[in-house]
């Protein structure tokens, strides 16, 4: 039985009542019978890199030409940092765990369906955010009045509030049993990253609805953002780095040479992502997040952003490993802690009194660190499940050096005496070149079927003897 008919087939299993069935045997079933929906990095990784490029062309929009954006509470500040945060972070990490949950915890893929509804959600709050100001307005122009404008708020933008909350809470009720469920439960911090994104999606609509200005919840998602990016790269980096040493050892051996040469093995070190390094980052980064919330502006963040910034930069003594480091996959991958400690290190400088402002550093996490790991995770776990290999032409450097330029660009924007506006809009289109790079070459691949043999969503199946994958 072939892949579409097993999934058409539980397609038509999951029905139950007549109308139930009238209904699922519909354009749903259809729907999800597409190769688009095998897998969940399919459509949210596709829908990441489109979203990040229709989010930040709006932005260059306003920036440049004053275009109007979105009427959201607080403004238009909000609705970019939201919508990168909230909408092409999260929408990135449920890709990336409705792909990684199965295979670390060895239980099948989530259903089409499953993965078909959580992006219907995703984009159901997408629709409800981008509309909430103009409904409340509409509400607010019947109502009037103080007590009107409160309920006007809450009109417009209670159905964002539970979309939005509602995806995230669905996102952690789908991968938390398979976690939990794992004999050894060595993959928990998925779990807790993900409760502690929904609270912070939860505090940003609670803000809203009680008349606040919700940006600290923003911030409080970064920080869960660049917690989640150590716990993934963690899991990332050891393949990665260990095929690159593989790969070293491999050209020096003798063409005719069948094993390995100890003596050759031994020269080359293996690469190990140490959890006692990885869990101090995660716990500095951590406090430094509580405490921004809690004390924002004061010294005391600062010294814990510079002491998050020694941590990460600790972790990146599992790296230095020798040649091996300077590969492709492998040196985009450490250049995103270098960003994420270059990160800490600004904001805490800025806390201490430094003449750059905290926007540098926290540019530098968002466009830099998330951005470039949300490239690498797309090109290495999106190619790979999609039954592809690594895809070596120039184009993902390019995009890297992009997304590294916008973030270098719009950190500069924050420093003193800088033409911040010129910056701001360089730094834009460097981003908005990258991830339509990415659309471009990666897209095609998330909505077509796999062609080198493999199933589902395993990793990319070798060709056997001289059949080829086209790149």
């Amino acid at each position: 039985m072939s892949m579409g008919d097993r999934t058409m087939n539980a397609g038509r299993g999951a029905v139950t009542g007549k109308g139930a069935g009238n209904a699922q045997s519909g354009w749903s079933v259809r729907l999800a019978a597409r190769p688009l929906f095998m897998c969940g990095f399919r459509p949210f990784f596709l829908l990441t890199a489109l979203h990040a490029v229709l989010v930040l062309l709006a932005w260059g929009g306003f920036l440049g030409f004053g275009l109007a954006l979105p009427a959201v509470a607080g403004g238009p500040f909000v609705w970019h940092a939201h919508e990168l945060m909230f909408g092409f972070g999260l929408a990135a990490v449920a890709g990336f765990v409705l792909t990684a949950v199965p295979e670390f915890t060895a239980t099948p893929a989530f259903a089409p369906r499953v993965v078909l509804r959580l992006v219907l959600l995703w984009l159901a709050a997408r629709a409800a955010f981008w509309l909430s100001g103009g409904l409340a307005a509409v509400a607010e122009s019947w109502l009037g009045g103080e007590e009107g404008q409160a309920v006007a708020r809450w009109i417009g933008h209670l159905p964002a509030a539970l979309l939005e909350i509602g995806f995230a809470c669905a996102l952690l009720a789908a991968v938390a049993p398979r976690l939990w469920r794992d004999p050894e439960r060595r993959h928990l911090g998925f779990q807790w990253g993900l409760a502690a994104m929904a609270m912070a999606v939860a505090g940003f609509h609670l803000a809203v609805l009680r008349g606040e200005y919700p940006m600290r919840w923003v911030l409080v998602g970064l920080g869960v953002m660049m917690t989640l990016v150590v716990v993934a790269m963690s899991r990332i980096s050891m393949r990665v780095m260990n095929d690159a040493l593989d790969a070293a050892r491999a050209r020096r051996l003798p063409a005719h040479t069948l094993r390995r040469d100890e003596e050759a093995e031994l020269e080359l070190p293996s690469y190990r992502a140490r959890p006692p390094r990885r869990n101090l980052a995660i716990a500095a980064i951590a406090v430094h997040t509580v405490a921004e919330y809690l004390l924002p502006g004061s010294p005391i963040t600062g010294w814990l952003g510079l002491g998050a910034a020694a941590a990460v930069f600790n972790l990146l003594n599992d790296w230095h490993v020798g040649r091996a480091l300077f590969t492709r996959w492998a040196f985009l991958l450490y250049a995103v802690y270098w960003l994420l400690a270059l990160g800490y290190l600004l904001l805490g400088l800025a806390r201490l009194g430094a003449p750059a402002g905290p926007s540098a550093g926290t540019h530098l996490l968002a466009i830099g660190a998330m951005g470039l790991s949300i490239l690498a995770v797309l090109c290495i776990a999106g190619r790979t499940h999609a039954g592809y290999p690594l895809d070596e032409r120039p184009w993902v450097g390019a995009a890297a050096v992009s997304i590294v330029l916008a973030a270098l660009l719009r950190a500069a924007a924050g420093l003193p005496d800088m033409p911040a506006s010129a910056l701001q809009l360089l730094a834009t289109l460097a981003w908005i070149t990258a991830f339509a790079l990415a659309a471009w070459r990666l897209g095609v691949l998330f909505v077509a079927a796999r062609v080198d043999g493999g199933a589902g969503c395993e990793e990319y199946h070798a060709p056997r003897a001289a059949e080829a994958v086209p790149p």
